[in-house]
């Protein structure tokens, strides 16, 4: 029971936080700047809980505006060949692409909460700091052609592309390397396609 109980911990607290993530949602939606507190209370949990997920409405809201633009996978994936892994991952990976220079200033605010947060004292460190929202796309894309990879290089290759495919990445790309727009997307896509061929199991 203590190992079971061990292990849904994690998952649980991922979805209070995605919880509040939606609650918050539902009220911008609404045409309201909500509190905290509102926020707490919109999604079935007390004003502490909501506190140790985030320090501030501010962080809270500008996460939540951007849960709304993120791609679907059928969306991003749609007329994608169920035959090509490469493809499909760089179709996730284009989408994410254009939702983020879209949304790059909120997201820029999203990351300095996030890092913020951890330099702060008596965090738990269990609790997520960020909501993965990559990894859902990345998984749908790689779905149809799950045969074609061993069960051990499917889940690395998944960390792997997480690494490529997302904001940080873009604040590579912008920041450290100053690449252009065109430049950046042919060195993802050049990096997911490599990635994902070096785990194709031979036929």
């Amino acid at each position: 029971m203590a190992i079971a109980e061990t292990a849904e911990r994690p998952n649980q607290k991922r979805r209070t936080r995605k919880d509040l993530l939606q609650a918050a949602a539902r009220l911008l939606k609404q045409g309201r700047c909500p509190s905290l507190e509102e926020v707490a209370e919109e999604a079935l949990v007390s004003r502490a809980t909501a506190y140790r997920y985030f320090p501030g409405v501010d962080a809270l809201l500008v996460e939540a505006s951007l849960d709304t633009v993120v791609p679907e996978p059928a969306e991003a994936l749609r007329g994608a060949s169920p035959d090509d892994p490469v493809g499909r991952v760089q179709r996730v990976d284009a989408a994410l692409h254009d939702m983020i220079m879209a949304n790059e200033a909120q997201l820029r605010m999203m990351l300095m909460h996030s890092l913020q947060r951890s330099t702060q004292r008596g965090i738990d460190p269990t609790l997520p700091p960020r909501q993965n929202r990559r990894t859902p796309l990345i998984e749908a894309a790689l779905a149809p052609a799950r045969a074609r990879f061993r069960p051990s290089e499917l889940k690395l290759l998944s960390r792997a592309l997480a690494l490529v495919v997302g904001t940080e990445a873009m604040v590579v790309c912008k920041d450290v390397l100053q690449l252009d727009d065109a430049e950046t997307r042919r060195v993802k896509r050049w990096a997911v396609k490599a990635l994902v061929e070096a785990a194709l199991s031979p036929a």
